[in-house]
């Protein structure tokens, strides 16, 4: 049974100020099953998405930011599929980071068992050896992987900043209720891509 649900507000910033040299990018699992016409698990509004990631990603490697994927990874036996479909299977299509965010060759791949790129990963140690303090979030699912990375980061004491036209998820309460969560129990900043700035 449906039912309407007010959501609480939030404050979205419109002038975010980032020092590009203690600040990531984390682009989260923007791979054909998830983004793709064909995926097994793709989001309604995620290929919409590209276009603003793509202009982050322009930010970051014409300011040098570091940038960082994660790229959700699974093989056979995984206990996730018991949750989900089959999906991100290791070395298939559906696996790969879609063709228009394509990682550049200096720039740090996570592959992630679970829904945290924090989790069981050495992304908080390279981010560390950077000397990193500031995570820019974005992708896909958010209310799934991006909230969790970004809870996980925050646990750390990253300062979060997700530009909520950069995310997508498969319902609009989840992203609202995501985005809210970050805000209210973290101090996430939330943004948009264009509000963004080095």
């Amino acid at each position: 049974m449906a039912t309407a649900v007010e959501v609480p507000e939030y404050e979205v910033q419109d002038d975010v100020q980032l020092d590009p040299e203690r600040t990531a990018l984390i682009v989260v699992d923007m791979q054909n099953d998830f983004v793709s016409e064909g995926g097994s698990l793709v989001g309604p509004d995620a290929k919409d998405t590209i276009p603003r990631i793509q202009s982050l990603l322009e930010l970051a490697r014409g300011s040098g930011m570091r940038v960082v994927y994660s790229q959700d990874t699974h093989d056979e036996g995984d206990p996730e599929w018991q949750i989900w479909p089959e999906h991100a299977r290791r070395g298939t299509w559906g696996w790969q980071i879609v063709d228009g965010l394509a990682p550049r060759g200096d720039e740090l791949i996570v592959q992630k068992v679970r829904y945290d790129a924090f989790y069981g990963t050495s992304l908080d140690h390279q981010l560390r050896l950077w000397g990193i303090d500031t995570l820019v979030i974005c992708g896909t699912v958010a209310n799934i992987c991006v909230h969790y990375t970004a809870a996980s980061a925050a646990l750390r004491w990253y300062r979060v900043v997700i530009p909520r036209d950069a995310v997508s998820a498969l319902e609009p309460f989840d992203l609202e209720s995501s985005l809210r969560q970050t805000a209210f129990l973290f101090a996430g900043t939330i943004t948009t891509t264009e509000a963004i700035h080095t």
